[in-house]
């Protein structure tokens, strides 16, 4: 599976649970496949907007909220806004855009999409009985399900664990045991030169074959 195919895939039930939260209990494969294009296609391109502004704001690549309002604001999620030409004008930061997204994250459509993806809990608590464990996103569910010897033994090295450890290649029955030191020691031994493996051309004709083509 190629890494845009799995990308894919981990988008598709955030998309689910929204749609679920939405009222829709059905869709067409199409519909969905489309919905979840639109969607990476959002996402990166707030991403990329990040970014940039964080390279211009501190020449890193450590987003900041700032960078991330800046990102927000250039494809149009935080609305209304006004430009930063009329607020300099007025004298004024226009903060509704920000109070409008902080109202949705906070309100109940947000909270319905965390319910249908068990990231809400909506249990009361009940004197006397042991609060619940906190629920757990569908991702590390779903890859506790699919690993019972441990998510560091199966998933390491891939872009659902951790990082893999880089390791040496031995060598047995030599006196090396890495392969850059056998290059290196068979360099340095006499009468062993780099020979070329392209053969000169016998004539004019085969010189003339044998030049690269051009782009039409």
């Amino acid at each position: 599976m190629s890494s845009n195919a799995l990308y894919t895939s981990l988008l598709r039930p955030p998309i689910l649970h929204i749609l679920r939260a939405a009222g829709f209990h059905a869709a067409k494969p199409a519909v969905i496949d489309t919905l979840v294009d639109l969607a990476a296609r959002y996402l990166t391109l707030v991403a990329s907007k990040a970014a940039a502004h964080s390279q211009d704001n501190h020449n890193d690549l450590v987003l900041t909220t700032i960078d991330m309002r800046m990102a927000l604001q250039d494809v149009g999620a935080l609305w209304p806004q006004k430009t930063a030409t009329e607020e300099h004008i007025t004298g004024q930061e226009d903060l509704r855009g920000i109070e409008a997204f902080v109202k949705w994250m906070e309100g109940e459509e947000h909270q319905e999409i965390r319910r249908i993806a068990k990231l809400e809990d909506t249990e009361m608590p009940v004197a006397g009985i042991e609060r619940p464990p906190e629920k757990e996103d569908f991702l590390s569910a779903l890859k506790k399900k699919h690993n019972k010897t441990g998510e560091s033994s199966r998933f390491q090295g891939t872009v659902l664990g951790t990082s893999a450890e880089e390791k040496l290649i031995r060598i047995e029955g030599g006196p090396t045991e890495r392969l850059e030191d056998w290059a290196a020691s068979i360099r340095k031994q006499p009468g062993i030169r780099r020979e070329s493996t392209l053969e000169q051309p016998s004539s004019a004709l085969s010189s003339t074959m044998s030049s690269p083509l051009s782009d039409i």
